[in-house]
């Protein structure tokens, strides 16, 4: 029997990946393609209230993509494989809900990329953290170059991609490339009570919020401001927003539908 490289949990509309690839959990294209499959079932999905990403056993969240796929690779099929990589990690940062990595052990090259894109990063003590193509006489090829220098700033990008190091979850949390730490085998649990909280918010007002974000960074000041005025004004015909505002006054619990 084949072994289950992505294992799905569901509770209360969050999902968990279980990234299986034991010891490391390393990115081959079998995992790779699971994961586009899970991006495409829930990005069709309407009830989904937000996806945990983590991985197997202690030793590491993702540790890279298989280096044994490397040894085929020529100019053509390297840009093949970036375009994929890039397009499946752009498709789950697009996703419209929360999505949360909890990085449970070494998360290295594509392992890191992927969790870059995602939104929030929840580390646990014993971490380290690095893009080391540089020392494969590559580069990262699924967003690394780009989402790290935009989430850092290009100088320390520059320095931490150029020499290859590792980080360790403090050095991480200072930098800004992850948004806690936690105790060691308790990322994912400390994962799935932030996502329950997020799962009782407005789905629509978070996918918004989220938008206005991811979009925005990418224009210019004025430019991400209109952006900002439009979800504003779609979100003020939605039920929700009438809802919020009604409970608040009410003085009790909002019910949000995502209408």
């Amino acid at each position: 029997m084949m072994q289950e490289v992505l294992i799905i949990e569901e509770e209360n509309g969050v999902f968990t990946a279980v990234l299986n690839n034991p010891p490391m959990n390393t990115l081959h294209a079998e995992l790779i393609d699971a994961l586009a499959d899970l991006i495409d079932t829930l990005s069709a999905s309407s009830t989904t209230k937000a996806l945990i990403l983590t991985g197997s056993g202690e030793k590491a969240f993702a540790a890279g993509a298989d280096i044994n796929e490397f040894l085929t690779l020529d100019s053509a099929r390297g840009r093949e494989m970036s375009k994929k990589g890039q397009d499946i990690f752009d498709a789950l940062s697009s996703l419209p809900f929360p999505v949360i990595c909890a990085l449970n052990g070494y998360t290295l090259g594509a392992g890191l990329e992927l969790a870059l894109a995602t939104d929030i990063r929840i580390a646990e003590e014993q971490i380290k953290l690095g893009l080391p193509e540089v020392n494969l006489g590559i580069i990262p090829g699924y967003g690394g170059t780009q989402r790290l220098s935009r989430l850092i700033g290009i100088g320390k990008a520059k320095e931490f991609i150029f020499s290859g190091d590792y980080l360790n979850a403090e050095e991480a949390l200072r930098l800004g490339v992850v948004e806690k730490v936690v105790p060691r085998g308790t990322a994912c649990e400390a994962a799935k009570e932030f996502a329950q909280s997020l799962a009782k918010k407005p789905p629509l007002a978070i996918a918004g919020a989220k938008k206005a974000i991811n979009q925005g960074i990418e224009i210019s000041l004025s430019k991400g401001q209109e952006l900002e005025r439009k979800v504003f004004g779609e979100l003020c015909d939605s039920e929700d927003a009438k809802e919020g505002a009604n409970a608040f006054l009410e003085k009790r619990k909002p019910l949000f539908r995502g209408v």
